[in-house]
């Protein structure tokens, strides 16, 4: 009788499955991306085939120029031009080391003990962007000039001795001189060098630093495990901005150098704008940036890290 009086359990209403909502906006991403795809194809794919294109071809501007694959012209342009390319990749080099022992206790001071000082200090850096490129060129051809102060204090110093044995200035002068075109090099790529290493440094923790002090390490000794290693990304991406440009740079031989000074860069400007040379001139740019590249990618798998700033 129990089981009979006893009310049925209630029935739930069965509510029909929903579907997963559709996500939305997942193609915003590739929306925004798009512009800057476009943006490479249009103004670097495409005239990185049209200057290909170009190494290959054969003729004149008389009777025009025609593809005929002539790969020999890779060939011609290396054996004529390998000491401009030699020259490039030692002023790059010389100059990029450099800005490393100059930029790095610089990025140092503003990291670490700078202070208050510090954004005066980083307007100081990028200083030089405000005015042209050319017009900072142009302003060591003043600073160096013959029988300037910082000439004569080279001299009085017995510097000019040393280079002039290493083969890097002439007598007691710097202008026209692989010194004069390494400084403008520089001068001109620091800030570069400068601002990743700054970047690097500032996201060091300090407790590092404090932990190394209580283990009894010196100065010399934090330095060099710990903050010099951690950073390493800095220093590789300072060196590849400032090397990358240094070796393509024509403008600082050209005004602070002298027809034994022309980098490679030099010769390229020449062959386009000058001789009219069209397809050495794009063999040259095409070794060269074939040459930047695997040097790069050695270095950086060298430097034993992918972290870059």
């Amino acid at each position: 009788m129990a089981t009979l009086t006893e009310a049925p359990p209630p029935l739930t209403p069965t509510v029909p499955e929903k579907k997963p909502p559709r996500k939305r906006g997942r193609f915003t991403p590739y929306w925004l991306l798009l512009p800057g795809i476009l943006w490479l194809l249009v103004f670097f794919a495409l005239p990185m085939i049209y200057q290909a294109s170009t190494s290959v071809q054969t003729g004149s501007l008389e009777t025009g120029y025609k593809v005929t694959w002539h790969f020999a012209t890779y060939w011609d342009a290396l054996a004529n031009y390998w000491p401009q390319f030699l020259r490039s990749i030692l002023y790059a080099g010389a100059a990029t080391i450099l800005c490393l022992v100059l930029g790095y206790p610089l990025a140092y001071l503003i990291a670490f003990r700078a202070g208050r000082w510090r954004n005066l200090i980083m307007v100081l850096v990028i200083a030089p962007f405000f005015t042209s490129f050319l017009i900072r060129t142009l302003a060591w051809k003043t600073i160096l000039a013959d029988g300037g102060p910082v000439v004569g204090a080279l001299n009085n110093l017995h510097v000019l001795d040393v280079t002039n044995w290493l083969g890097w200035t002439t007598g007691d002068r710097v202008l026209a001189t692989p010194l004069a075109v390494v400084c403008g090099l520089t001068y001109n790529f620091l800030p570069f060098m400068i601002l990743p290493l700054y970047t690097s440094l500032e996201r060091i923790d300090g407790r590092l630093h404090e932990a190394a002090g209580d283990l009894y390490a010196k100065p010399v000794t934090t330095f060099r495990k710990v903050t010099f290693p951690l950073s390493m990304p800095g220093v590789v991406s300072g060196t590849l901005l400032t090397f990358i440009p240094a070796a393509g740079d024509y403008v600082n031989a050209e005004l602070l150098g002298s027809t034994d000074t022309r980098m490679i860069g030099n010769v390229i400007q020449t062959q386009f704008l000058r001789i009219l040379d069209y397809p050495t001139a794009a063999a040259l740019s095409f070794i060269l940036m074939a040459a930047i590249l695997l040097m790069v990618t050695f270095y950086i798998r060298k430097s034993g890290t992918e972290d870059l700033v």
